[in-house]
């Protein structure tokens, strides 16, 4: 038995907003036949001794609305079928042979796409038609044939293993056509005329000729269930679906996206500071009051607590913002600040929070730490030390090793990226040797390292070299290896 095309059954997905989806069982008779063009001599004469084979049909169907409204309905469908065709001969009693019978049974799982129109009628009952393309799945099928001689003997050959596959003499796993159904559905249940017609051979002949499936039969259904919610739920039933609902637990309004607003003024309790009394947006939700009796209202009152004028937006006379500097002179007359300023606080040009007296960068945000200028990315910082600790000269000497240079070009990548970068480049000896010796050699070494920068391209302007002999030592210098650590070239970055 074959049954290549059952594996494909579980190809129905739909995706349509907020519909019912309802199943249904159906099932029906019909009647099978088969159209078959070919170039067979005496074809015409043959081709009236078929005739088509009466089957059953049965399985599911869902009824999915495109919209909860909507008088177009999808209809999938999952249906076993009987299909075929049978073929009587009957002979001259002359001759061997007095009649010759065949059958050719072939069973399907068909796949109906179908789009049905519903149209209402009396009594909720509705006019059905529709119509669609289907798959149509090989499960398996039956040949037999019997030949009645005129001496009374009796020949039956049958096989139930139909051949599948592309060759002649095979039959195809997977077929095509179409539907097309009219009926009527009345509560529950529903009745329909069928018809279906292949596209697709689904036979292939060792001769030149098309076979295709033809169907007309009636089918019968009953929606089984309850209809199953499809798309976004909502389960504080307020019309406005889960996926939307900034509050999908409590009954909310559109205007609120789906929270409550128990004042009705269009702003959701849950950010309303008045949430019992109809207020504005610009007030948070609050009605606009005169708390100090001024004249003034809350929303244009600057000091909504204190009485004051109009003229200084209801805050008191001279001095608002109590700087020393009285209101008629003063430039920035809500927000303290010094006389040099004409009362303005020092400004703050790149609002980094230090005052540009004291901001090191006055024209780019900073942080305090660093005098008001940009930190330095650690990435930046990490990269730098990496190389600093790579950095190596021959013994004594003030001449960079080949495996140098690597680094030290990335170190002048990296300041050719970072224009606003400048290097402090340190040079450390042990304290082998004499003092004078060290300190010239440690200031040569951070000459070397800043002239090779300089080579590459970076402002010497941006760079400061010093040495510092073994004053600085990063340990008591005791043993080989901690000589060696206090043999270095340090590059520390700033960008003030």
């Amino acid at each position: 038995m074959k049954k290549s095309g059952l594996v494909l059954l579980p190809l129905l997905a739909v995706a349509i907003t907020r519909a019912q989806l309802r199943v249904a069982v159906v099932g029906g008779v019909h009647s099978s036949s088969v159209n078959e063009s070919n170039n067979l001599p005496g074809w015409d004469s043959i081709s009236n001794n078929y005739s088509a084979r009466t089957g059953v049909h049965f399985g599911f169907m869902a009824d999915l609305p495109a919209s909860p409204t909507s008088k177009i309905y999808f209809q999938p469908g999952i249906v076993f079928y009987n299909k075929g065709r049978k073929y009587e001969s009957p002979y001259d009693s002359v001759g061997d042979v007095k009649s010759f019978t065949a059958s050719q049974f072939i069973n399907y799982i068909d796949v109906p796409l179908n789009v049905v129109f519903k149209y209402p009628l009396k009594k909720k009952n509705k006019l059905l038609i529709g119509a669609g393309p289907y798959l149509s799945f090989f499960y398996n099928g039956k040949e037999k044939t019997e030949t009645l001689f005129n001496t009374g003997g009796y020949e039956s050959t049958e096989t139930d293993d139909l051949p599948v596959g592309k060759n002649p003499g095979q039959y195809k796993t997977v077929n095509y056509g179409i539907n097309a159904l009219a009926g009527i559905e009345f509560g529950r249940w529903f009745l329909t005329a069928n018809y279906s017609h292949g596209f697709g051979d689904f036979y292939t002949s060792s001769y030149d000729g098309h076979l295709n499936h033809q169907v007309i039969g009636g089918t019968i259904g009953i929606f089984i269930g309850k209809a199953v919610e499809m798309g976004p739920k909502d389960q504080d039933k307020d019309g406005i679906t889960d996926d939307v609902d900034a509050c999908p637990e409590e009954p909310g309004t559109a205007a609120t996206h789906g929270c409550p607003d128990k004042d009705a003024d269009g702003i959701a309790d849950k950010d309303d500071q008045c949430p019992t009394e109809p207020g504005l947006v610009s007030n948070h939700g609050c009605p606009i009051r005169d708390k100090d009796n001024d004249g003034v209202t809350d929303d244009l009152d600057k000091c909504p607590d204190i009485a004051g004028i109009a003229k200084y937006n209801g805050c008191p006379v001279p001095d608002s913002d109590k700087d020393g500097v009285n209101d008629e002179e003063d430039k920035c007359p809500t927000v303290a600040g010094v006389a040099r300023y004409n009362g303005c606080p020092v400004p703050d040009t790149d609002n980094d929070g230090l005052n540009d007296e004291e901001d090191k960068c006055p024209t780019v945000a900073g942080i305090k730490e660093n005098n008001g200028c940009p930190e330095i990315k650690q990435e930046i910082i990490e990269k730098v030390n990496f190389a600093a600790r790579r950095i190596q000269f021959e013994k004594a000497k003030a001449v960079l090793l080949p495996a140098s240079l690597k680094v030290l070009d990335d170190v002048a990548e990296i300041f050719k990226q970072n224009l606003d970068l400048k290097l402090s480049i340190e040079g450390h000896t042990s304290s082998e040797g004499s003092q004078e010796t060290n300190m010239k050699l440690s200031r040569e070494r951070a000459d070397v390292v800043k002239d090779y920068l300089i080579s590459k391209g970076i402002d010497r302007n941006r760079l400061r070299a010093e040495g510092f002999g073994p004053n600085k030592p990063l340990n008591e210098g005791k043993s080989p290896a901690e000589m060696a650590l206090n043999r270095r070239v340090e590059l520390k970055l700033s960008n003030q």
